[in-house]
């Protein structure tokens, strides 16, 4: 099953979004959960989207409640998910990862390594100090969604967000 056949709906915590704009979503976060209808699958809204970072708010907007997982998207319509939890779209390799410095080091070489790159120190020296003074995996997962806002602000890093994002998934 590919992530892009998955159909996704909103819950009543979307649902009471749409109406009361009550939570806080920024514009950009609020279009995609407008267009997140339960019939489009997640290829559809990306041709829709504008968002070059649709997986991450995709399970930004899955993590915090406001969608979920409706079905798979097939010939005939959506067919129900299959039985079971799917993995969230944005999800880590484990949830507490053992004590492994060549991970740590590898996950934190690239992080720094993508935002100097991608973006220049000038103005992620904080989160670069973040990332410099981790003792654990757990630390740099802390830093995980400030490093992606970060890349996907720039234009280069924009292109290959979804890459490095993936890349880093499978280390950190």
């Amino acid at each position: 099953m590919s992530n892009g056949a998955v159909v996704f709906h909103k819950t009543a915590k979307g649902v009471e979004e749409m109406e009361k704009r009550c939570h806080g979503l920024t514009p950009k976060i609020r279009r995609v959960l407008i267009m997140i209808d339960g019939k489009r699958s997640v290829d559809a809204l990306r041709e829709m989207a504008l968002a070059d970072d649709l997986t991450h708010t995709i399970g930004a907007l899955e993590e915090e409640g406001f969608i979920e997982v409706m079905g798979i998207a097939g010939a005939g319509g959506v067919a129900p998910a299959p039985a079971g939890p799917l993995p969230s779209i944005t999800a880590f390799k484990d949830e507490s990862p053992p004590a492994d410095p060549m991970r740590l080091q590898l996950s934190r070489n690239f992080m720094a390594n993508t935002i100097n790159a991608f973006c220049g120190a000038l103005g992620n020296s904080s989160l670069l100090e973040r990332l410099d003074a981790a003792h654990s995996l757990n630390d740099l997962r802390l830093c995980f969604d400030e490093w992606y806002q970060a890349i996907v602000s720039s234009r280069d890093g924009r292109r290959e967000a979804e890459a490095l994002r993936a890349r880093l998934l499978d280390t950190i």
